[in-house]
């Protein structure tokens, strides 16, 4: 397959999972065939029992051999059995309430659920999703509410010296208003773009729920690529070229969740990601990034209505943009990033180097920060790290919000840290 060809492919299945996670779980009983015009029996898969036990299937008649790998816990190297006419399945036993990703292994071959619309891409990697219904995913779930906008824009940026796309997310209302409104500025971790914080994260679907239950203020989100030298994802002769992203696909095993399972990015900036330049993101960001939001969007402008937070190596970003220029920013937080030591191959977090005068005066630095926000998986080699800087910022007399969530280095607890980050904004 030409790459012309590949990437528009890749453009169509992506679209296909922007429209997939605003749309209803397929109910149980409904029939999705293998494939238009292809024979065999009708697949449905995944199934949700009532319980939330689901049924998974596979149309395989020639394998040897079928694993269900999900990133739920539990979830993976789960043997699947064949019947007469070729369908492999199996039923797990009842899986808590979350959006989850999953793959299958044909004969040691990875692929997606080919009856499930749900398709998550990352970097180079696909993964189906399915969304378990209870109070652990409600605001996962799209629902009779107002929506919001997802778009695209390209901006010039003073680093690539071109053109680099970006994320945005308007609130309900967004079109038909002359408001402005403030802004969070969101990155993705190593391996990730512009993109992953909608697909995976689906950021639309969480800021439409909070916003109609009055738990969120009205904000745009913009959601930028953190790798400085790529103009957008799928560029470049295809996805991530020449970079690792998730290690292939391959779901590891049960001990921890590395490059290539589902759910998972790879490291905190080092493996699988653009190594940072922080100088570099400060010139994107406040000299390119904010300037055409605040003339291209209605984005209020003054640090009070600016917030920056991200997941793993963009909570480096976050960390070192933010506190750096606080001049620009009152809200900065970070999810499960490795740049407190440790892990992810960042120096020794040192605050001084990074915001000079930070801990001297904590009551000064606190009238400046409206929101500071650290979260961290519960199960995540980081959490340890995590822990000691939050005790020292807060031995200091520094105001920080330190939020734990079960999970690993994983979106469960990313898409729970942007809940509780976004309604403690711009109150």
């Amino acid at each position: 397959m030409k790459i012309s060809r590949l990437a528009g492919f890749l453009a169509t299945l992506l679209l296909g999972a922007f429209s997939a996670f605003s749309q209803p779980q397929q109910p149980a009983g409904a029939q999705a065939g293998p494939g238009r015009g292809a024979a065999g029996p009708r697949i449905t898969s995944p199934e949700i029992l009532p319980d939330n036990r689901v049924a998974f299937r596979l149309l395989a008649p020639k394998a040897t051999e079928v694993l269900l790998n999900g990133d739920w816990p539990g979830g993976r190297g789960i043997q699947m059995s064949k019947d007469s006419s070729g369908v492999w399945s199996v039923t797990t036993p009842p899986v808590p309430p979350e959006l989850w990703f999953y793959t299958f292994a044909v004969d040691g071959v990875t692929t997606i659920d080919p009856s499930n619309t749900r398709v998550v891409r990352d970097t180079v990697n696909y993964w189906s999703g399915v969304l378990v219904p209870g109070p652990g995913s409600a605001l996962y779930q799209a629902g009779k509410v107002p929506h919001g906008t997802v778009s695209t824009a390209w901006y010039p940026s003073p680093t690539l010296k071109a053109d680099r796309r970006l994320t945005v997310y308007t609130p309900p209302g967004y079109e038909t208003s002359t408001a402005k409104y403030p802004t969070m500025y969101l990155f993705h971790g190593g391996g990730g773009d512009e993109e992953c914080w909608i697909v995976e994260g689906v950021t639309n679907v969480i800021m439409d729920n909070l916003i109609a239950q009055g738990k969120a203020k009205p904000m745009i989100v913009v959601m930028p690529n953190a790798n400085w030298t790529e103009p957008a994802a799928l560029e470049n002769g295809g996805p991530r070229a020449g970079r690792a992203g998730r290690g292939g696909g391959q779901p590891g095993a049960a001990g921890g969740r590395g490059a290539g399972q589902p759910g998972a990015v790879s490291g905190g900036g080092a493996p699988g990601g653009a190594a940072q330049n922080y100088d570099q993101a400060i010139d994107d960001i406040v000299n390119g990034i904010i300037p055409f939001m605040e003339a291209r969007f209605r984005a209020l402008p003054g640090r009070e209505n600016r917030a920056i937070t991200g997941l793993s190596m963009g909570g480096g970003v976050a960390i070192n943009v933010g506190l750096k220029r606080l001049d620009v920013f009152a809200n900065v937080g970070e999810f499960s990033s490795g740049m407190f030591g440790g892990v992810g191959g960042y120096a020794e977090y040192d605050i001084d180097k990074i915001s000079p005068g930070f801990l001297a005066d904590a009551a000064a630095t606190n009238k400046k920060l409206k929101t500071f926000f650290f979260s961290c998986g519960t199960e995540d080699p980081r959490i340890q790290y995590q822990t000691k800087a939050t005790d020292d910022l807060k031995s200091h007399g520094i105001a920080l919000t330190f939020r734990r969530y079960p999970g690993e280095h994983d979106w469960r607890v990313w898409r729970a840290s942007l809940v509780d980050f976004a309604q403690m904004l711009f109150r």
